[in-house]
This record gives C-alpha cells, sequence and structure tokens, in this order.
C-alpha cells in the first residue's frame, strides 16, 4: 500500500507545498498532482514550487527546463494553489539581482511566495515585493531554536531539515509552530553527513541560467552524481534508503500544520 495514502485523509488544517521538479512543462499541473498527489486535496495544497524561465538565482536542484508553464499558473490561481518560486542560490550579487528584477515582478502577487538561502536576497524581496511570503530555505540549515527565532525576525515561514523530524523532544520545544514547515518525506538529504551539493548547485545554476540546453540533465543517474565532486557519497559512501514516509499524525499532535511533499526520483534514490 501507497504510505501516503494510507495516511489519509489528512486532517482539514494540514497545508502542502507540493515538489513539481522533475515535471515537464507540457504536463499540465492538475494531472500531474493527480499522478503523484493523488492522496493530497486539492484545497489543501498551499504552494506549488519548482522552476520557471531560466534564473540565476535558484538552487537546490540543477536547472534542466521550465516545470511550471504558463497555462499551469492560471490553473493553479483558479484553485487558489499558490506559486512558491525556489530563490535559494546562497550568493546572490546586486546586479543579479537587479538584472531580475523584471522576473520577479512578473509573479508578485498575494498568495505567491518565494523560497530564499540568501538573507540579504530576502531582505530586497521583502522591501521590493512585499505580496510574496517568503520562507526560509532547507539550504540554510536552521537546526536550532536560536536559529529558528533570528530567522524568523526576516522570513513569514522556515523550513527545518528534514533529518530534524526524528528530534521529538527538538520539536516539541519549537516556538510559532504555525511559521514552520516540515518535511513530509525525505530523499538522500535525510542521512547526508555534508550536503555540499547545495552550494555547488547554487554555482553549476548560475552557469545554467546563461547556457541553458533543455534536456541535458535529464537522463542523470545515480552514478553520474557519484562521479561529481559535488556530491558526497562518493568519498563518505552510505546506504541510501530511497524516500522515506513521514507519518505526519505525529506531528499534527504536536501541533506542525505545514508541510513539504517531494516525490520519489527512483533513478537517484532520492526526491524530486
Amino acid at each position: 500500500m501507497d504510505p501516503l495514502k494510507a495516511q489519509a485523509p489528512y486532517p482539514p488544517d494540514m497545508r502542502f507545498t507540493i515538489s513539481a521538479r522533475g515535471k515537464r512543462e507540457s504536463t499540465p499541473v492538475l494531472a500531474f498532482l493527480r499522478d503523484h498527489f493523488p492522496s493530497v486535496p486539492l484545497d489543501q495544497i498551499d504552494s506549488i514550487f519548482g522552476f520557471l524561465e531560466p534564473s540565476p538565482l535558484y538552487s537546490g536542484r540543477p536547472f534542466v527546463a521550465r516545470q511550471l508553464s504558463a497555462a499551469d499558473l492560471r490553473a493553479m490561481e483558479e484553485r487558489g494553489i499558490g506559486l512558491r518560486i525556489p530563490f535559494t542560490n546562497h550568493v546572490v550579487s546586486e546586479q543579479e539581482y537587479v538584472q531580475q528584477k523584471a522576473m520577479i515582478g512578473n509573479y508578485h502577487r498575494k498568495g505567491n511566495s518565494v523560497i530564499c538561502t540568501s538573507d540579504s536576497l530576502a531582505a530586497r524581496i521583502r522591501q521590493d515585493f512585499p505580496q510574496y511570503r517568503i520562507e526560509a530555505s532547507i539550504l540554510k540549515e536552521i537546526d536550532s531554536h536560536e536559529k529558528i527565532a533570528q530567522a524568523l525576525d526576516l522570513y513569514d515561514t522556515v523550513i527545518l531539515p528534514m533529518n530534524l523530524n526524528a528530534r521529538t523532544s527538538f520539536l516539541e520545544k519549537v516556538e510559532n509552530k504555525s511559521r514552520i514547515t516540515l518535511f513530509g518525506n525525505a530523499g538522500c538529504a535525510l542521512t547526508c553527513p555534508e550536503r555540499i551539493c547545495y552550494r555547488e548547485i547554487s554555482k553549476l545554476n548560475k552557469k545554467l541560467a546563461v547556457r541553458s540546453r533543455p534536456g541535458r540533465y535529464m537522463g542523470i543517474t545515480l552514478g553520474m552524481v557519484m562521479r561529481t565532486h559535488w556530491c558526497s557519497l562518493r568519498r563518505r559512501p552510505r546506504k541510501l534508503l530511497g524516500m522515506v514516509d513521514f507519518n505526519l499524525e505525529d506531528f499534527y499532535i504536536l501541533g506542525f500544520r505545514r508541510f513539504k511533499m517531494l516525490r520519489n526520483n527512483s533513478l537517484l534514490q532520492s526526491g524530486h
């Protein structure tokens, strides 16, 4: 039995942000949700995140091609589902921000949000585009109560690293749980000791934004990743667990209501 289906129906006040990573632009977003997230009711989906046009502000995953089309965005807006843009690059120059302001402005409306790793980028967007909600990315590795409190001074919400899901005593003491997003499932980052890929992908995406070749990375395999210098698996081998699904009811009882959902990437034994 699909573990996500086994957990449904979810309590009605649970809210979800859904990954569209790996989705082809030509696939209608509602069909994508039906096929890959059948247990999540549409009216409980707060937002969907994925790549739009090329941008040096992206990170998290290598930019391959646009994932959310203009038709997808219309369908999402009609159903009250917001767009979350992964502007999670670790380093953003003033020149890059100025060059990207037009793109940022294209999606600036109430209900949409951006995910940031750079505090300076978050502050710029907060000032220039106040209708966006801004979430602190997992790439910030916010793993203490002090870091959470500090981040919430700037960000509307914070994504906690998925390994913290196993630390019940830590989660119990988290304040402002309504402003915290937990992973509902997790891939290779769950057991990664270093997560060095995040910064390397930030560098890579700056190049891909300029020299985008759609489809170039579509055939990527686990072996290809292990041969690169930006994956810790090669120098610190470990058993990959594939996708791990968490029992959301446990987190709900603790007071958490916001969850980030990935989908399985069997090639990488991880999540999209």
